[in-house]
């Protein structure tokens, strides 16, 4: 067997026991690009962060988790409006509202140079994110970005959002055949079997959501999902239910099983007595997020912990190569995510044990806690580059395929 780093051998393990198919996806998404590696390697991450540091025993908050560039986007809430906000909650936990800064600030750095952005325009724009994040926690009032309200850049995200209709969404990931939809395998979706398929069909029959009859949950088809980064390999589902009625008005569902929070382990704190890792995501969702998605439920397949939502494309997401064209775009982008991360934190005082948004709101006035945050990721965005360096010589040389068998 060859010799493999270090750095390897912890990514490996702790990607352990997931779909092959899906992790052979992961393992080569991570060689593509520094970000692709930032965002699909949290766990490793926070191991380049020091623990003791006085900044990680600042004000808890009900956190993301996961807070970079790609964890924000525009999706529909279950109220049908369309909403720009923090949509990622695989690692959400109680934990110093600190962790989510610093994830963010690193995310910047590591993604500039691949946008193109010399050094000091990533120093500027850090700067100009923790600028608003500290606006809007001291104004004290949990806004949100909708269309309504919307300016820029950020309205003509919610604008084409708002107009994508059921049909257009259905197209993206099924196809007709005999005049009923089934799920397009390919990029975004992988084949399961007849078994895995009844099984799923069982689960949704004694699934009920809120003003929602039994028929809409009756399953016309289901696939692998192929969708994000770090969560890549873990079990997930497109599921095709009938909704309103064949074809147009059919919904799909995205059935996500929930891991344990990394950051929650780094952490290391009292977490407040969860039912489940499911329950988690969705409480924490439900109470940081101005509107949740549509259909947000925690579940249990096969005795295992999932959270049920309404699929939502990505293709709603901010394209940063784009607006990096324009710089005052781009620093309009992350001003904005600054304003909805405060507004987040600030939603998530108070509960579970949480600081009150009066604690945030007096660590966040002074200086030396934002220099510190930025020193902090700055190192850490260096220690991610070095790894990316490391991990791309193994997966080159055929290191990390021999090191992953086939079940």
């Amino acid at each position: 067997m060859q010799s493999i780093s270090k750095i390897t051998r912890q990514i490996l393990a702790q990607n352990a026991a997931r779909d092959f198919d899906r992790l052979k996806l992961k393992l080569a998404r991570l060689r593509q690009d520094a970000f692709g590696f930032f965002r699909g390697t949290n766990a490793l991450f926070l191991k380049f962060l020091p623990h003791a540091h006085p900044l990680f025993r600042a004000p808890s908050s009900l956190i993301c988790g996961d807070l970079h560039l790609e964890n924000f986007g525009a999706f529909k809430g279950d109220n049908r409006l369309c909403y720009f906000d923090v949509n990622d909650f695989d690692e959400a936990c109680l934990a110093p509202f600190t962790i989510d800064i610093v994830r963010c600030l690193a995310s910047i750095k590591v993604a500039a140079p691949g946008l193109g952005l010399r050094r000091a325009q990533s120093k500027l724009l850090v700067q100009s994110f923790l600028s608003a994040y500290v606006h809007c926690v001291m104004d004290g009032k949990p806004r949100w970005v909708e269309r309504s309200l919307a300016q820029g850049v950020f309205r003509s995200l919610l604008r084409r959002a708002m107009r994508r209709t059921r049909r257009e969404l259905l197209d993206r990931f099924t196809k007709l055949k005999g005049g009923k939809r089934r799920i397009r395998l390919g990029v975004k979706a992988l084949g399961s079997n007849a078994a895995e398929r009844a099984r799923l069909r069982r689960f949704l029959s004694r699934f009920y959501g809120p003003g929602r009859k039994a028929a809409f949950f009756r399953m016309l088809d289901a696939a692998r999902r192929v969708a994000g980064n770090g969560s890549l390999g873990l079990p997930r589902y497109i599921l095709l239910v009938r909704g309103r009625g064949s074809p147009d008005q059919n919904f799909a569902l995205d059935l996500k099983f929930a891991a344990p929070s990394a950051v929650a382990e780094w952490h290391g704190g009292a977490q407040p007595k969860w039912p489940n890792e499911a329950a988690r995501v969705v409480a924490v969702q439900r109470i940081v997020q101005a509107v949740s998605p549509a259909l947000l439920h925690a579940a249990i397949f096969e005795k295992r912990p999932f959270v049920l939502k309404e699929l939502q494309p990505s293709v709603d997401r901010l394209d940063l190569d784009q607006l990096c064209q324009r710089p005052r775009r781009i620093e309009q982008v992350i001003e904005g995510m600054g304003h909805v991360a405060a507004w987040a934190h600030l939603r998530g005082c108070g509960h579970y044990g949480a600081a009150s948004a009066e604690a945030l709101q007096a660590y966040v006035q002074g200086m030396r806690w934002r220099r510190a945050a930025e020193r902090l990721a700055e190192a850490a965005a260096q220690r991610v580059f070095r790894a990316f360096e490391i991990y791309v010589k193994d997966y080159d040389r055929g290191a990390v395929a021999a090191a992953i068998t086939p079940p």
